[in-house]
């Protein structure tokens, strides 16, 4: 793996641990093992175009994911239960969702800098875009695919976000049972 590479993998899991606050330059450095000088060389203007950097990574990652599971099934609600199925498995083998959610990025940052609002949007409009897809092939007007996809956007969203303040994998689970049946 290259630097940058390096970089932004491991700041992207401190990020989602601690918050875009919560981690230092001089942390995201000691733990990559670098000089200042070497995050500097890849980041010029320092964190929060690394920040973006690994929103960019998340986004990557996670659509490529979720792509991967509504691929595999035939139908929006099959596709749905086996995504946050593998969420609640996940959460109960980690006790985290790093890796899947940004939700804290979002309300530390979002309000703060234009450009980090900017690589959170298109993550969420890319992840509601795959939603929308598989439920347009459901049969779905485009209105009410879209307004579908947002509302499952914003409940597996919501769900993990509440899974990691309880500690506990019960508001996807509930997640689980309640939207297929309104699907």
């Amino acid at each position: 793996m290259d630097t940058k590479s390096l970089i932004i993998e491991i700041a992207t899991n401190l990020f989602q641990q601690k918050g875009y606050k919560g981690v230092g330059l001089n942390e995201i450095i000691k733990a990559c093992n670098i000089s200042k000088g070497s995050l500097y060389h890849h980041f010029p203007n320092g964190k929060e175009e690394l920040l973006i950097a690994c929103l960019q990574l998340l986004n990557e990652e996670i659509t490529k994911d979720i792509v991967e599971i509504f691929e595999r099934y035939p139908t929006t609600r099959e596709a749905a239960e086996a995504m946050i199925s593998k969420l609640v498995e996940n959460f109960e083998a980690e006790g985290t969702l790093t890796g899947y959610t940004f939700s804290s990025i979002v309300s530390e940052m979002a309000s703060l800098s234009e450009p980090v609002r900017n690589a959170c949007a298109q993550l969420y409009q890319k992840i509601q875009a795959i939603y929308m897809e598989k439920l347009l092939a459901d049969g779905f007007t485009k209105d009410k695919a879209n307004a579908i996809a947002l509302m499952m956007t914003a409940s597996i969203e919501g769900a993990m976000l509440l899974c990691l303040t309880q500690k506990e994998a019960e508001p996807l689970k509930i997640i689980s049972q309640l939207l297929p049946k309104m699907l």
